[in-house]
């Protein structure tokens, strides 16, 4: 099979969660720009809305609230509202919380656990007719759940929600892969290093400068690299990954 075929996303109906800015934006450029419709949604509406213009005809905007099942119900039903079929559904919305130990606050840990873990399983659930109805046998629906190094390895910062809900993440895409793979719906995650984003932002400048300093390749992620494991898992080419995590950190994690 010619390359162009294999790992083609053309004409795929790809929903994106914290489609806004950061990874999802990486992930929907990467799409549009290879042929595919792309459904996007984060909290705020200016931004999703503005980069859905700014991808043209090809992405629509839904804003949402995902921590809330309400929002989850309404999306869900809006996307409906859009397409019959979802062939690539990308849980990418997060949020971080850092504190000391004895300080973390309870709404630090319900607000990241709401949307990091929570989201990621109602959501799909509320979709899965319309992933069901992208797929068939030969060609599974995909759902790609964003995880983290920091669900893989001990970070140096004291985020302890944003660590489990990606543990978490993690080891519920291993559950949906083995119980979803029967109704022709492959799950799988990728685990991000340290890409440019809202949330990295806040990594404080000695900690940014200690982690490039040990990792092997020697620089972060850029928007390159998301786009081809993006493309890869959501094409032919990825076809027998089911429950499998691809880690993209420049060798960060395995190595330190």
């Amino acid at each position: 099979m010619k390359v162009e075929q294999l790992f083609s996303v053309a004409g795929k109906m790809v929903v994106i969660t914290g489609g806004s800015r950061g990874i999802g934006e990486m992930i929907a450029r990467a799409y549009v720009e290879n042929g595919a419709r792309v459904i996007l949604t984060s909290r705020k509406a200016s931004d999703v809305e503005g980069l859905a213009a700014a991808l043209g005809e090809a992405a629509v905007a839904i804003p949402a609230d995902l921590s809330q099942m309400a929002e989850i119900d309404r999306f869900a039903a809006e996307v409906a509202r859009h397409t019959d079929r979802v062939h690539v559904l990308f849980n990418n919305a997060g949020a971080s919380w850092g504190a000391p130990f004895d300080d973390f606050p309870e709404v630090g840990w319900d607000k990241v656990m709401d949307i990091n873990v929570k989201s990621v399983f109602f959501l799909t659930q509320r979709l899965m007719p319309l992933l069901e109805a992208g797929a068939t046998p030969e060609d599974h629906a995909r759902v790609i759940n964003i995880g983290s190094i920091d669900g893989q390895h001990v970070s140096p910062i004291e985020t302890y929600s944003y660590a489990a809900s990606k543990a978490g993440v993690l080891h519920m895409t291993r559950m949906m892969a083995k119980n979803l793979a029967k109704r022709h719906v492959a799950v799988n995650a990728i685990a991000p290093g340290y890409f440019p984003s809202k949330m990295t932002a806040g990594i404080a400048d000695a900690i940014d400068r200690d982690m490039l300093g040990v990792t092997p390749m020697a620089r972060w992620g850029n928007a390159d690299d998301m786009a081809g494991v993006a493309l890869f898992l959501g094409s032919r080419a990825s076809a027998y990954l089911c429950g499998s995590v691809i880690t993209v950190d420049g060798g960060y994690a395995t190595t330190v």
